[in-house]
């Protein structure tokens, strides 16, 4: 693939900002039909373009298509779901809720895809990870991006399932103990996205305001003069986005 070092034009600005603000985490409205294997390849191969720390690419994508192996998943995520439902006993109401959520896609989405991170891919030195060794695992989040974005791109939805034992992944996967799973995730075409997160639409929480997480120059500044017309637009931002 050749890199255009001109400017994006005006139509592929906008065609990256869509998927950025219509990329959802897609737990329903898959329907039954299969992505092309070439289609596959090039969702795959955006995400091994990611950024990694010391250029290590310590990700590694496990596709899934194997009934039999999703209902393994599926059954790791029934037991987990249980168990974080009990932790709201003394909360009715938002227990209640939580019940009535759709949270996993395993079954209805086509391919399911485990990506892992394996510290010792070009190591044990890699440069720019000996202070802050959580690069690595940041760097597979980044290719999880790079995916979910190409994937909504090319009309297909993702949904991250978090809620499943690192350990069943271990064993129904068969990955090594070195290396760790970082994200299980649903892929499909749907019926629909969502204009709204689930969760949003659902009432389990809100989208927060951007001036909310913007500081100036250190944590606690939330204006500064310096800063003034940026703190105006991202009010207006806000002001909009509130309407």
């Amino acid at each position: 693939m050749s890199i255009d070092l001109d400017s994006f034009t005006m139509t592929e600005k906008e065609g990256l900002y869509k998927a950025v603000f219509s990329r959802r985490d897609v737990r329903s409205h898959f329907i039954d039909k299969k992505i092309p294997d070439d289609v596959l390849v090039k969702i795959l191969n955006a995400a091994h373009h990611a950024p990694s720390v010391g250029f290590s690419q310590p990700w590694d994508f496990i596709l899934i298509k194997n009934k039999t192996t999703k209902l393994k998943v599926k059954d790791s995520f029934t037991q987990e779901r249980e168990k974080s439902i009990s932790l709201l006993d003394n909360d009715s109401d938002r227990q209640d809720k939580y019940v009535r959520l759709k949270l996993e896609g395993i079954l209805e989405s086509d391919i399911n895809i485990c990506v892992t991170y394996d510290p010792e891919r070009f190591g044990p030195f890699i440069l720019g990870r000996t202070s802050i060794p959580e690069t690595g695992e940041y760097s597979v989040c980044c290719a999880i991006q790079n995916l979910w974005l190409a994937a909504r791109a090319e009309g297909i939805g993702v949904g991250w399932v978090s809620i499943l034992s690192i350990e069943d992944l271990r064993k129904i996967l068969a990955i090594p103990n070195r290396v760790k799973p970082i994200a299980y995730l649903c892929l499909g075409y749907v019926n629909k996205f969502e204009v709204r997160p689930d969760l949003e639409r659902a009432g389990w929480l809100k989208r927060t305001i951007l001036s909310k997480v913007i500081h100036f120059e250190d944590w606690n500044n939330t204006e500064l003069n310096n800063w003034n017309n940026t703190n105006m637009m991202i009010q207006k931002l806000d002001d909009s986005s509130n309407k």
